[in-house]
């Protein structure tokens, strides 16, 4: 652990343009110098999770593809013969420096249902806790586009929090995050800290030039987001560069550093991001959304329901004109908020505990992503 910083556990995402070569195949250099990279950190100490993009563009070409599919079904082919090749050469190459590897391989369902979630949780943390290296990725050869995390930059921010990191390193093709995008505006300035995500710097955030990957840097200041308001602090850097997640940790390296602006906890982290809400609750006009989460919010306050849900889900809650405050945990069914009469007023439990309860605000983001 780097006694300067207090970072002991690192979560560290791997671009698939930081893996392959321009033909689509896994570059061998590249991996080494990752590898060798990830090993100097073990070395020192620290737990390193690494979530690896690259799978598809490893296994097109040996699929018979001469550039990258865009089909589902040849994507999840591609994917089954290239998850196997990089942890073929991540097992080898980690093993070389004395370090086992893992493979984790999850998808979205997996991190919706709270057992399951927890469950993935004991076992990266169990991996950790024995020194090895757990390599995450989605599962791409059974996952269908509805059901994906989207990018492996969101689903490394999700991976972060489960694992209660000390910070999340997302590796790229550019330096950075700038003002502006630096391909077409030569002004452009590298920001080097960060303490908020704002409009301004969501306007600025362009897409990755790269024609092999599938997140752009959209997806990357949404996944600083989950990760800043899980109270984890972030790095964008340019993977490549020698000795940068080294100098990432120690907070000396060239890119963009993102300040924790949240301390959600394991509940709430899976109520905001993972559980997926079943219904909506419209509260009442004249409910005080400022006292939301401090004081009972009764059956009493709810106008409308939307949607079927039974006691237990998750749901998302409304103010009168329809704006999104949150999401929490509700205490009744559909059909019994439905049924409420104001006059018998029997219903005395909250719809909504405070612990169930995730607010926008509290999250710093639109919750539910």
């Amino acid at each position: 652990m780097n006694p300067a910083t207090n970072i002991k556990r690192v979560v560290i995402k791997i671009g698939s343009s930081s893996l392959t070569s321009s033909h689509g195949e896994i570059s061998r250099k590249k991996l080494e110098r990752l590898v060798d990279e990830v090993a100097q950190l073990k070395d020192l100490g620290y737990e390193v999770l690494l979530v690896s993009s690259g799978a598809v563009a490893a296994g097109y070409r040996k699929l018979g593809c001469l550039n990258r599919p865009t089909s589902l079904p040849e994507k999840q082919a591609a994917a089954s013969i290239g998850q196997g090749l990089l942890m073929e050469a991540y097992s080898e190459l980690l093993l070389s420096h004395g370090y086992v590897a893992s493979q984790i391989l999850i998808t979205r369902e997996d991190f919706s249902d709270e057992n399951r979630y927890n469950n993935a949780r004991n076992t990266a943390n169990v991996l950790l806790e024995r020194g090895i290296v757990p390599i995450v990725n989605e599962n791409d050869t059974v996952t269908v586009n509805r059901l994906k995390f989207g990018d492996n930059d969101t689903l490394s921010a999700k991976v972060a929090g489960l694992v209660d990191a000390d910070m999340l390193l997302i590796m790229s093709d550019i330096d950075g995050l700038y003002d502006a995008d630096p391909r077409k505006d030569p002004d452009a300035t590298l920001l080097r800290k960060v303490e908020e995500i704002t409009p301004v710097i969501e306007a600025a955030a362009g897409d990755s030039g790269s024609a092999v990957g599938t997140g752009g840097m959209k997806s990357k200041i949404d996944a600083v987001k989950i990760a800043m308001a899980s109270g984890i602090p972030a790095f964008l850097g340019k993977a490549g560069v020698p000795d940068i997640l080294l100098q990432a940790v120690e907070k000396q390296a060239l890119g963009t550093y993102f300040e924790s602006n949240g301390n959600l906890n394991h509940k709430k982290q899976w109520i905001a991001f993972n559980s997926g809400p079943e219904g909506e609750v419209i509260l009442s006009e004249n409910a005080d959304i400022s006292m939301l989460g401090k004081k009972r919010l009764l059956p009493s306050s709810i106008s409308k329901v939307k949607g079927y849900f039974q006691e237990g889900s998750v749901v998302r809650i409304l103010d009168f004109e329809g704006n999104r405050i949150g999401l929490g945990v509700v205490n009744y069914s559909s059909e019994q908020l439905r049924e409420y009469d104001q006059s018998e007023n029997k219903y005395t439990e909250e719809v909504v505990k405070h612990d169930d309860l995730v607010c926008h605000l509290e999250a710093s983001i639109p919750v539910g992503i």
